[in-house]
Protein backbone atom coordinates (compact mmCIF):
# COMPACT_ATOMS: atom_id res chain seq x y z
CA UNK A 1 0.00 0.00 0.00
CA UNK A 2 2.97 2.30 0.15
CA UNK A 3 3.22 3.12 -3.26
CA UNK A 4 -0.42 4.13 -3.75
CA UNK A 5 -0.71 8.21 -4.05
CA UNK A 6 -3.68 8.50 -2.13
CA UNK A 7 -3.61 11.93 -1.69
CA UNK A 8 -3.68 12.47 -6.07
CA UNK A 9 -6.71 10.15 -5.82
CA UNK A 10 -8.52 11.85 -3.00
CA UNK A 11 -7.36 15.61 -5.14
CA UNK A 12 -8.60 14.00 -8.41
CA UNK A 13 -12.00 13.09 -6.77
CA UNK A 14 -12.89 15.98 -5.27
CA UNK A 15 -11.78 18.26 -8.06
CA UNK A 16 -14.31 16.26 -10.38
CA UNK A 17 -17.32 17.03 -7.94
CA UNK A 18 -19.02 19.25 -10.36
CA UNK A 19 -18.52 16.30 -13.38
CA UNK A 20 -19.76 13.44 -10.72
CA UNK A 21 -22.92 15.52 -10.00
CA UNK A 22 -23.68 15.67 -13.34
CA UNK A 23 -23.39 11.62 -13.87
CA UNK A 24 -25.88 11.48 -11.72
CA UNK A 25 -28.07 13.84 -12.35
CA UNK A 26 -28.40 12.19 -16.23
CA UNK A 27 -28.72 8.88 -14.51
CA UNK A 28 -32.11 10.23 -12.39
CA UNK A 29 -33.86 11.80 -15.33
CA UNK A 30 -33.90 8.16 -17.31
CA UNK A 31 -36.61 6.45 -15.12
CA UNK A 32 -35.91 2.88 -14.47
CA UNK A 33 -38.15 0.31 -12.39
CA UNK A 34 -37.76 -3.17 -12.26
CA UNK A 35 -37.77 -4.82 -15.41
CA UNK A 36 -37.90 -1.61 -17.44
CA UNK A 37 -34.48 -0.89 -16.64
CA UNK A 38 -33.04 -1.13 -20.68
CA UNK A 39 -32.99 2.97 -21.30
CA UNK A 40 -30.83 3.89 -17.95
CA UNK A 41 -28.81 0.63 -19.04
CA UNK A 42 -28.24 1.77 -22.35
CA UNK A 43 -27.07 5.68 -20.90
CA UNK A 44 -24.65 3.64 -18.49
CA UNK A 45 -23.02 2.04 -21.29
CA UNK A 46 -22.52 5.18 -23.37
CA UNK A 47 -21.13 6.91 -20.39
CA UNK A 48 -18.49 3.46 -19.41
CA UNK A 49 -17.28 4.07 -22.89
CA UNK A 50 -17.11 7.59 -23.13
CA UNK A 51 -14.96 7.09 -19.98
CA UNK A 52 -12.90 4.89 -21.54
CA UNK A 53 -13.32 1.36 -19.88
CA UNK A 54 -11.23 -1.55 -20.95
CA UNK A 55 -14.43 -3.47 -21.85
CA UNK A 56 -18.08 -3.03 -21.52
CA UNK A 57 -20.49 -5.08 -22.03
CA UNK A 58 -24.37 -6.13 -21.27
CA UNK A 59 -25.20 -10.14 -20.34
CA UNK A 60 -28.13 -12.02 -21.22
CA UNK A 61 -30.21 -10.73 -18.65
CA UNK A 62 -29.42 -7.07 -19.25
CA UNK A 63 -26.53 -6.56 -16.62
CA UNK A 64 -23.91 -4.00 -17.69
CA UNK A 65 -19.96 -4.89 -16.69
CA UNK A 66 -17.69 -2.68 -17.50
CA UNK A 67 -13.71 -3.97 -16.38
CA UNK A 68 -10.74 -2.17 -15.68
CA UNK A 69 -7.51 -4.22 -15.37
CA UNK A 70 -6.45 -7.85 -17.01
CA UNK A 71 -5.34 -9.30 -13.74
CA UNK A 72 -7.12 -12.93 -13.34
CA UNK A 73 -9.10 -11.52 -10.35
CA UNK A 74 -11.88 -10.16 -9.77
CA UNK A 75 -12.90 -7.24 -7.56
CA UNK A 76 -16.79 -6.24 -8.30
CA UNK A 77 -17.76 -3.16 -7.35
CA UNK A 78 -22.08 -3.05 -7.53
CA UNK A 79 -24.71 -0.51 -8.15
CA UNK A 80 -28.42 -1.66 -8.71
CA UNK A 81 -29.64 1.10 -11.08
CA UNK A 82 -33.54 0.09 -10.55
CA UNK A 83 -35.53 1.81 -8.28
CA UNK A 84 -38.98 1.74 -6.53
CA UNK A 85 -41.66 4.31 -8.03
CA UNK A 86 -42.84 7.31 -7.11
CA UNK A 87 -45.85 6.33 -4.92
CA UNK A 88 -47.36 9.52 -3.74
CA UNK A 89 -46.89 11.79 -6.88
CA UNK A 90 -48.33 14.53 -3.83
CA UNK A 91 -45.73 13.67 -1.46
CA UNK A 92 -43.25 14.95 -3.19
CA UNK A 93 -41.85 18.91 -4.01
CA UNK A 94 -40.00 18.28 -6.10
CA UNK A 95 -39.80 16.04 -9.93
CA UNK A 96 -38.66 12.57 -8.56
CA UNK A 97 -37.04 12.30 -12.10
CA UNK A 98 -35.79 15.84 -12.35
CA UNK A 99 -32.19 15.43 -11.00
CA UNK A 100 -32.44 18.98 -9.91
CA UNK A 101 -29.10 20.30 -8.05
CA UNK A 102 -29.74 22.68 -5.28
CA UNK A 103 -28.39 23.79 -2.05
CA UNK A 104 -25.33 20.66 -2.26
CA UNK A 105 -27.95 17.88 -3.21
CA UNK A 106 -29.06 15.89 -5.82
CA UNK A 107 -32.91 15.23 -5.87
CA UNK A 108 -34.60 12.55 -7.50
CA UNK A 109 -36.01 9.08 -6.84
CA UNK A 110 -32.97 6.86 -6.67
CA UNK A 111 -30.69 9.60 -5.75
CA UNK A 112 -29.51 7.69 -2.29
CA UNK A 113 -31.11 4.30 -3.47
CA UNK A 114 -28.77 4.05 -5.13
CA UNK A 115 -27.87 5.33 -7.95
CA UNK A 116 -25.29 7.62 -6.12
CA UNK A 117 -23.17 4.77 -5.70
CA UNK A 118 -23.56 4.00 -9.66
CA UNK A 119 -22.39 7.72 -10.49
CA UNK A 120 -19.45 7.49 -8.29
CA UNK A 121 -18.09 4.15 -9.26
CA UNK A 122 -18.08 6.26 -12.89
CA UNK A 123 -15.91 8.46 -11.64
CA UNK A 124 -13.83 6.19 -9.85
CA UNK A 125 -13.06 4.64 -13.36
CA UNK A 126 -12.14 7.86 -15.24
CA UNK A 127 -9.61 8.43 -12.02
CA UNK A 128 -8.51 4.75 -12.53
CA UNK A 129 -7.83 5.22 -15.86
CA UNK A 130 -6.61 8.79 -15.80
CA UNK A 131 -3.91 7.44 -13.12
CA UNK A 132 -2.90 4.41 -15.38
CA UNK A 133 -4.55 1.53 -13.49
CA UNK A 134 -2.46 -1.85 -14.14
CA UNK A 135 -2.16 -5.02 -12.26
CA UNK A 136 -0.90 -8.85 -12.79
CA UNK A 137 -3.24 -10.07 -10.30
CA UNK A 138 -6.61 -7.85 -10.20
CA UNK A 139 -9.36 -6.45 -12.75
CA UNK A 140 -11.81 -4.23 -11.27
CA UNK A 141 -14.98 -4.93 -12.65
CA UNK A 142 -18.07 -2.24 -12.11
CA UNK A 143 -21.48 -3.85 -12.04
CA UNK A 144 -24.35 -1.98 -13.14
CA UNK A 145 -27.62 -4.40 -11.92
CA UNK A 146 -31.03 -4.80 -12.42
CA UNK A 147 -34.28 -6.02 -10.90
CA UNK A 148 -32.47 -5.47 -6.72
CA UNK A 149 -35.73 -3.50 -5.92
CA UNK A 150 -38.17 -6.67 -6.41
CA UNK A 151 -35.68 -9.44 -5.89
CA UNK A 152 -32.29 -8.60 -4.50
CA UNK A 153 -29.30 -10.46 -5.45
CA UNK A 154 -31.18 -12.35 -8.40
CA UNK A 155 -29.06 -10.37 -10.99
CA UNK A 156 -25.70 -12.01 -9.12
CA UNK A 157 -27.37 -15.55 -9.05
CA UNK A 158 -28.13 -14.91 -12.66
CA UNK A 159 -24.22 -14.00 -13.29
CA UNK A 160 -22.94 -16.74 -10.91
CA UNK A 161 -24.62 -19.78 -12.04
CA UNK A 162 -25.81 -18.61 -16.17
CA UNK A 163 -22.75 -16.29 -16.99
CA UNK A 164 -20.30 -18.19 -14.26
CA UNK A 165 -19.06 -14.86 -13.30
CA UNK A 166 -17.56 -15.34 -9.70
CA UNK A 167 -16.24 -12.38 -8.21
CA UNK A 168 -13.48 -12.86 -5.93
CA UNK A 169 -14.35 -9.57 -3.42
CA UNK A 170 -17.29 -7.30 -3.41
CA UNK A 171 -18.25 -3.97 -2.37
CA UNK A 172 -21.97 -3.43 -2.79
CA UNK A 173 -22.71 0.68 -3.53
CA UNK A 174 -25.76 0.89 -1.43
CA UNK A 175 -26.03 3.75 1.11
CA UNK A 176 -23.85 3.74 4.21
CA UNK A 177 -23.27 7.67 4.76
CA UNK A 178 -19.79 6.70 3.93
CA UNK A 179 -19.36 3.89 6.96
CA UNK A 180 -18.01 0.61 6.62
CA UNK A 181 -20.81 -1.93 6.11
CA UNK A 182 -19.86 -5.72 7.02
CA UNK A 183 -23.18 -7.49 7.12
CA UNK A 184 -27.10 -7.54 7.16
CA UNK A 185 -30.11 -9.56 8.31
CA UNK A 186 -31.27 -12.08 5.43
CA UNK A 187 -35.42 -12.00 5.00
CA UNK A 188 -37.23 -14.21 2.98
CA UNK A 189 -41.43 -14.12 2.17
CA UNK A 190 -43.53 -16.90 3.42
CA UNK A 191 -47.38 -17.63 2.36
CA UNK A 192 -49.89 -19.27 4.33
CA UNK A 193 -52.92 -21.08 2.76
CA UNK A 194 -55.85 -22.09 5.67
CA UNK A 195 -58.86 -24.28 4.67
CA UNK A 196 -61.82 -23.39 6.56
CA UNK A 197 -65.35 -24.62 5.78
CA UNK A 198 -67.91 -23.06 4.53
CA UNK A 199 -71.61 -22.71 5.84
CA UNK A 200 -74.51 -20.25 5.81
CA UNK A 201 -74.01 -17.29 7.64
CA UNK A 202 -76.90 -18.12 9.82
CA UNK A 203 -76.07 -20.81 11.37
CA UNK A 204 -72.05 -20.52 11.69
CA UNK A 205 -71.55 -23.34 14.24
CA UNK A 206 -71.69 -25.82 11.25
CA UNK A 207 -68.96 -24.83 9.71
CA UNK A 208 -64.94 -23.96 10.34
CA UNK A 209 -64.62 -19.40 10.00
CA UNK A 210 -60.94 -19.50 8.00
CA UNK A 211 -61.31 -15.65 9.23
CA UNK A 212 -61.02 -16.54 12.56
CA UNK A 213 -58.79 -19.04 12.03
CA UNK A 214 -56.48 -16.72 9.97
CA UNK A 215 -56.69 -14.31 12.91
CA UNK A 216 -55.28 -16.57 15.51
CA UNK A 217 -52.58 -17.60 13.15
CA UNK A 218 -52.08 -13.48 13.06
CA UNK A 219 -51.87 -13.27 17.04
CA UNK A 220 -49.14 -16.05 17.22
CA UNK A 221 -46.93 -14.48 14.92
CA UNK A 222 -46.90 -11.63 16.46
CA UNK A 223 -45.82 -13.36 19.98
CA UNK A 224 -43.62 -15.32 17.92
CA UNK A 225 -42.19 -11.59 16.48
CA UNK A 226 -41.61 -11.10 20.72
CA UNK A 227 -39.93 -14.65 21.33
CA UNK A 228 -37.20 -14.13 18.87
CA UNK A 229 -33.99 -13.63 19.94
CA UNK A 230 -30.77 -11.52 18.66
CA UNK A 231 -27.80 -12.83 17.53
CA UNK A 232 -24.95 -13.82 19.42
CA UNK A 233 -22.86 -10.83 18.74
CA UNK A 234 -25.90 -8.74 19.01
CA UNK A 235 -24.30 -7.10 15.92
CA UNK A 236 -26.80 -7.66 13.27
CA UNK A 237 -29.87 -7.49 15.88
CA UNK A 238 -32.73 -10.13 15.81
CA UNK A 239 -34.73 -11.34 13.58
CA UNK A 240 -38.47 -10.03 13.60
CA UNK A 241 -41.59 -11.65 11.80
CA UNK A 242 -44.65 -9.70 10.50
CA UNK A 243 -48.26 -9.85 8.73
CA UNK A 244 -47.63 -7.64 5.72
CA UNK A 245 -51.30 -9.41 4.66
CA UNK A 246 -54.33 -11.04 5.34
CA UNK A 247 -57.26 -11.81 3.32
CA UNK A 248 -60.24 -14.47 3.62
CA UNK A 249 -63.08 -15.52 1.02
CA UNK A 250 -65.87 -17.70 0.36
CA UNK A 251 -68.44 -18.35 -1.55
CA UNK A 252 -70.69 -15.17 -0.28
CA UNK A 253 -71.01 -12.62 1.98
CA UNK A 254 -73.55 -14.63 3.86
CA UNK A 255 -71.92 -17.20 4.34
CA UNK A 256 -68.79 -18.39 6.80
CA UNK A 257 -65.46 -18.05 5.03
CA UNK A 258 -63.39 -21.21 4.35
CA UNK A 259 -60.01 -19.93 2.49
CA UNK A 260 -57.73 -17.46 4.49
CA UNK A 261 -54.17 -16.20 3.34
CA UNK A 262 -51.81 -14.85 4.84
CA UNK A 263 -48.28 -13.10 3.59
CA UNK A 264 -45.26 -12.84 6.15
CA UNK A 265 -42.21 -10.73 5.94
CA UNK A 266 -39.59 -12.46 7.92
CA UNK A 267 -35.99 -10.95 8.90
CA UNK A 268 -33.58 -13.87 9.54
CA UNK A 269 -30.40 -12.94 11.74
CA UNK A 270 -26.96 -14.79 12.08
CA UNK A 271 -28.19 -18.50 13.01
CA UNK A 272 -31.55 -18.41 11.44
CA UNK A 273 -32.56 -20.63 8.66
CA UNK A 274 -35.25 -20.94 6.05
CA UNK A 275 -35.74 -24.43 7.40
CA UNK A 276 -36.20 -22.98 10.78
CA UNK A 277 -38.30 -20.23 9.89
CA UNK A 278 -40.52 -22.46 8.74
CA UNK A 279 -40.99 -24.69 11.60
CA UNK A 280 -41.35 -21.70 13.84
CA UNK A 281 -44.49 -20.60 11.90
CA UNK A 282 -45.84 -24.31 11.11
CA UNK A 283 -45.64 -24.81 15.16
CA UNK A 284 -47.83 -21.43 15.23
CA UNK A 285 -50.55 -22.41 12.75
CA UNK A 286 -50.80 -25.64 14.79
CA UNK A 287 -51.05 -24.29 18.21
CA UNK A 288 -53.46 -20.85 17.32
CA UNK A 289 -55.26 -22.69 14.69
CA UNK A 290 -55.76 -26.16 15.71
CA UNK A 291 -55.47 -27.56 12.74
CA UNK A 292 -53.60 -30.59 10.81
CA UNK A 293 -51.38 -30.68 8.09
CA UNK A 294 -54.05 -31.14 5.45
CA UNK A 295 -55.84 -27.75 6.42
CA UNK A 296 -52.53 -25.71 5.81
CA UNK A 297 -49.70 -24.80 3.22
CA UNK A 298 -46.95 -22.93 3.48
CA UNK A 299 -44.77 -21.64 0.77
CA UNK A 300 -42.13 -19.49 0.32
CA UNK A 301 -43.01 -17.86 -3.42
CA UNK A 302 -40.87 -17.51 -6.51
CA UNK A 303 -39.99 -14.21 -7.87
CA UNK A 304 -40.75 -15.30 -12.25
CA UNK A 305 -40.95 -12.21 -14.22
CA UNK A 306 -39.03 -11.60 -17.74
CA UNK A 307 -36.28 -8.99 -17.48
CA UNK A 308 -35.75 -5.95 -19.91
CA UNK A 309 -34.23 -8.45 -22.33
CA UNK A 310 -36.93 -11.34 -22.23
CA UNK A 311 -34.74 -13.28 -20.15
CA UNK A 312 -36.73 -15.28 -17.54
CA UNK A 313 -34.59 -16.34 -14.36
CA UNK A 314 -36.61 -17.40 -11.44
CA UNK A 315 -35.39 -17.54 -7.97
CA UNK A 316 -37.18 -18.73 -4.74
CA UNK A 317 -37.61 -15.41 -1.92
CA UNK A 318 -35.24 -16.62 0.20
CA UNK A 319 -32.42 -14.61 1.04
CA UNK A 320 -29.82 -15.19 3.33
CA UNK A 321 -28.35 -13.50 6.39
CA UNK A 322 -24.65 -12.68 5.44
CA UNK A 323 -21.70 -10.77 7.95
CA UNK A 324 -17.62 -11.04 8.38
CA UNK A 325 -16.41 -10.40 11.35
CA UNK A 326 -14.47 -6.72 11.22
CA UNK A 327 -11.00 -9.01 11.67
CA UNK A 328 -11.93 -10.42 8.12
CA UNK A 329 -8.76 -9.50 5.87
CA UNK A 330 -11.24 -7.80 2.69
CA UNK A 331 -12.87 -5.34 6.04
CA UNK A 332 -9.18 -5.05 7.77
CA UNK A 333 -7.79 -3.52 3.93
CA UNK A 334 -10.79 -1.28 3.76
CA UNK A 335 -10.34 -0.05 6.68
CA UNK A 336 -6.93 0.43 5.84
CA UNK A 337 -7.57 2.17 3.26
CA UNK A 338 -9.80 4.53 4.26
CA UNK A 339 -7.15 5.54 7.49
CA UNK A 340 -4.89 6.11 4.56
CA UNK A 341 -6.95 8.50 2.13
CA UNK A 342 -9.06 10.08 4.34
CA UNK A 343 -6.61 10.51 7.13
CA UNK A 344 -9.41 9.24 9.50
CA UNK A 345 -10.78 6.14 11.74
CA UNK A 346 -13.12 4.42 9.31
CA UNK A 347 -16.85 3.47 11.45
CA UNK A 348 -17.95 0.37 10.92
CA UNK A 349 -21.43 -0.97 11.09
CA UNK A 350 -24.57 -2.16 9.31
CA UNK A 351 -27.37 -2.00 6.81
CA UNK A 352 -31.27 -2.21 8.35
CA UNK A 353 -32.25 -3.51 4.71
CA UNK A 354 -31.20 -6.08 2.13
CA UNK A 355 -28.90 -5.44 -0.90
CA UNK A 356 -27.40 -7.74 -3.67
CA UNK A 357 -24.84 -9.21 -1.41
CA UNK A 358 -27.58 -11.47 0.40
CA UNK A 359 -26.77 -13.31 -2.60
CA UNK A 360 -22.83 -12.78 -3.36
CA UNK A 361 -22.00 -13.33 0.56
CA UNK A 362 -25.33 -15.23 2.00
CA UNK A 363 -25.35 -17.95 -0.70
CA UNK A 364 -21.56 -18.27 -2.06
CA UNK A 365 -19.29 -16.68 1.38
CA UNK A 366 -17.68 -14.39 -1.18
CA UNK A 367 -16.08 -11.55 0.81
CA UNK A 368 -17.77 -8.45 0.90
CA UNK A 369 -18.25 -5.05 2.56
CA UNK A 370 -20.28 -1.72 2.03
CA UNK A 371 -19.52 1.82 1.23
CA UNK A 372 -21.61 3.88 -0.49
CA UNK A 373 -22.63 7.65 -0.54
CA UNK A 374 -25.88 8.65 0.88
CA UNK A 375 -27.85 7.34 3.75
CA UNK A 376 -30.68 4.26 4.36
CA UNK A 377 -33.28 6.29 5.27
CA UNK A 378 -33.82 8.11 2.12
CA UNK A 379 -34.23 5.04 0.44
CA UNK A 380 -38.01 4.57 -1.27
CA UNK A 381 -38.96 8.53 0.39
CA UNK A 382 -40.63 10.99 -0.99
CA UNK A 383 -37.93 14.19 -1.99
CA UNK A 384 -35.19 11.70 -2.33
CA UNK A 385 -31.68 13.33 -2.15
CA UNK A 386 -28.04 13.15 -1.39
CA UNK A 387 -25.41 15.13 -0.54
CA UNK A 388 -23.39 16.00 -3.26
CA UNK A 389 -20.24 15.96 -1.18
CA UNK A 390 -20.39 12.07 -0.46
CA UNK A 391 -20.27 10.94 -4.27
CA UNK A 392 -16.18 12.22 -4.84
CA UNK A 393 -15.70 11.04 -1.34
CA UNK A 394 -17.22 7.30 -2.35
CA UNK A 395 -15.69 7.30 -5.83
CA UNK A 396 -12.30 7.92 -4.73
CA UNK A 397 -12.45 4.92 -2.17
CA UNK A 398 -13.11 2.54 -4.75
CA UNK A 399 -10.11 3.80 -6.70
CA UNK A 400 -7.69 3.71 -3.39
CA UNK A 401 -9.29 0.06 -2.66
CA UNK A 402 -7.96 -1.29 -6.33
CA UNK A 403 -5.09 0.56 -6.11
CA UNK A 404 -4.45 -1.66 -2.47
CA UNK A 405 -5.12 -4.89 -4.00
CA UNK A 406 -1.74 -5.72 -4.38
CA UNK A 407 -1.27 -6.07 -0.61
CA UNK A 408 -4.33 -8.28 -0.79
Amino acid sequence: MKDVNFSEIYKKAKNYEDLVSSYLSRIIKTPAMSNNEKDRIMLLKSMCEQIGFDEVKIDGLGNLLARIGNGPKKLVIDAHIDTVGVGDQKAWTKDPFSGEIKDGYIYGRGASDQLGGAASMLLAGKILKEMGYKSDKWSIWFSFTIIEEDCDGLCWKYLIESEKFMPDLFISTEPTGLKIYRGHRGRMEIEINLKGLSCHGSAPERGVSAAYMASRVALGIEKLNKELKPDKEKFLGKGTVTVSMMKVSGPSQCAVPDIGYLYLDRRLTTGETKELAIEQIEKVIKKYAGINQSEYNINVPTYSKPSWTGKLFEQELYFPTWKFDETHPFVSLAKKTYQELFEAKAVVDKWTFSTNATCVAGRYNIPSIGFGPGLEKEAHAPNEKIAISDLPVAAAFYAAIAFSMEDF
